[in-house]
């Protein structure tokens, strides 16, 4: 990735998380509502892949997870400065439900870095180079194998408006996905 685009990257990410915290945001309301995350996302403390992130930490992991829905388009993400996960409307309910659970467990292991003091969006890196994002794809692509996925579907998955074809190329090989 160029130089160019890898600071594109960072002052997207630094626009948008003082963005969420700025006077405009809170007066838009564009937060719709806050949630545990058990209280919105059922069970998933029994779900074998979120299990192995937390071990037995897991229960109380997530009923301190706050969920921030939102009326942003997009997917979902961690607010590095709340802690947060921000999930779009829009996504769940009109995106694919393997693909959303999918994000869930990615997201998930995100908490498990924040927790663990890493820097979830280090500048020193591209978004497909990026230690935090290369750990949280190689686990949810072990989940997709588990679940049946195909490398097609899995690649599918790994692609995303923000990823160039080239860099969907290199992501795919350091989780080792056919491409």
């Amino acid at each position: 990735m160029s130089v160019a685009m890898i600071k594109l990257e960072n002052f997207l990410f630094r626009f948008f998380r003082v963005f969420r915290r700025s006077f405009l945001n809170r007066f838009l309301n564009l937060r719709v509502s806050t949630f545990i995350f058990l209280e919105y996302f059922k069970n998933f403390e029994k779900v074998g892949a979120v299990t192995k992130i937390f071990g037995e930490q897991t229960i109380d992991v997530l009923y301190n997870l706050k969920v921030d829905l939102t009326w942003f388009g997009g997917y979902m993400y961690i607010d590095d400065t709340t802690g947060h996960l921000v999930v779009s409307l829009q996504y769940l309910n009109k995106g694919d439900k393997i693909d959303i659970y999918l994000d869930l467990i990615h997201e998930l292991v995100h908490i498990k870095q924040l927790l663990d003091g890493k820097n979830l969006f280090d500048s020193k890196y591209s978004y497909v180079d990026r230690p935090t994002e290369l750990e949280a794809y190689t686990y949810t692509v072990k989940e997709a194998r588990r679940l049946g996925l195909s490398d097609k579907r899995i690649l599918s998955y790994l692609e995303t408006e923000w990823i160039s074809s080239v860099d969907l190329k290199r992501l795919a090989k350091a989780v080792k996905v056919c491409y």
